[in-house]
């Protein structure tokens, strides 16, 4: 299942859909269907981390939400080969308009910028393509992933991989490109058991990136055709590993607390006795008060009528 830290922006994107599959509370998408410019997507990731951008944007989809809170993880899932996912949760999607290719280098150079010194995690990762980034605790946290397509071939052979845990359907991990679909599975299932186990990430301020690009779908959409049972199944496998981020409650739960919110209720709470003790005090005093010795407006009025 995709579970990430909580206070994590997660975005789909496909050939022509924006999905926002979580968002922290603070932060406020509109519900519409605004097209989103193709080739203004990594600004809407820039804004929605708080970063400025070159040349304005004009899209209603995205609030102000909070300034002073930003998602502390912003994982980005690019997929080719479908027009969109049938995304069925409780996310927003947003119609993407001319369609282009997009990199996420301006908003890792922003992220670098303010936060140069704290090194934030930073992994951009397309596994067909075994083309992958690291910067900052990435390089720790990540040292054990497969990234290679013989490191994933051998991976999915272990008793613990994905396919053991994945529906009845008809992809065969023999076949070379199911194959390939399989292994994108597999690195985002092993991304989130690595970070599962940095759990001290999510607590701090330093925003992460993580930006994973799939084209699995997109060649069995080549090799079977898009009628075919085996791009049917991918799909609605990709779909529902996606939508397992955002699981929903049966529970009347209360929202997650804030790591500030400690901080934030002693200050308040000290001032508010501060406070309170102070007008005590300055009720006791100017009840307990001689008009006539303790008195400047008394002692004034006194002079002024023996002056008369």
């Amino acid at each position: 299942m995709l579970r990430l830290v909580l206070v994590a922006l997660v975005v789909a994107v496909s050939s022509a859909d924006f999905t926002v599959l979580k968002s922290p509370q603070y932060q406020i998408f509109q519900e519409g269907k605004w097209p989103v410019p193709g080739d203004r997507i990594p600004d809407v990731i820039s804004l929605s981390m708080g970063f400025s951008v070159e040349e304005g944007l004009d899209w209603p989809g995205l609030g102000v939400g909070n300034l002073f809170q930003r998602p502390r993880s912003t994982v980005l899932v690019t997929v080719t080969g479908v027009n969109k996912l049938p995304l069925s949760g409780n996310g927003m999607s947003y119609p993407v308009e001319n369609a282009v290719p997009y990199s996420l280098d301006s908003v890792v150079n922003s992220v670098h910028s303010v936060f140069s010194e704290e090194m934030p995690v930073v992994l951009q990762l397309a596994p067909i393509e075994e083309r992958v980034y690291m910067v900052g605790k990435a390089n720790t946290v990540f040292e054990d992933l497969s990234v290679t397509l013989r490191q994933l071939r051998t991976r999915l052979e272990q008793d613990n991989s994905i396919i053991q845990s994945l529906p009845v359907s008809s992809l065969y991990k023999n076949d070379e490109t199911d194959r390939l679909f399989l292994s994108e599975l597999q690195v985002l299932q092993d991304i989130i058991t690595l970070l599962s186990g940095h759990k001290h990430l999510a607590k701090d301020n330093v925003p992460d990136i993580y930006s994973l690009e799939l084209t699995g779908l997109e060649e069995i959409k080549k090799r079977y055709g898009e009628e075919s049972a085996k791009f049917k199944d991918a799909v609605k496998i990709l779909s529902d590993f996606l939508q397992k981020s955002n699981p929903g409650s049966p529970y009347n739960l209360a929202y997650q607390y804030n790591f500030d919110y400690a901080v934030i209720f002693n200050i308040i709470l000290w001032i508010m006795i501060g406070l309170a003790l102070a007008v005590i005090a300055i009720s006791y005093s100017l009840w307990n008060m001689d008009p006539g010795y303790d008195s400047i407006i008394y002692r004034m009025t006194n002079q002024k009528i023996r002056m008369d």
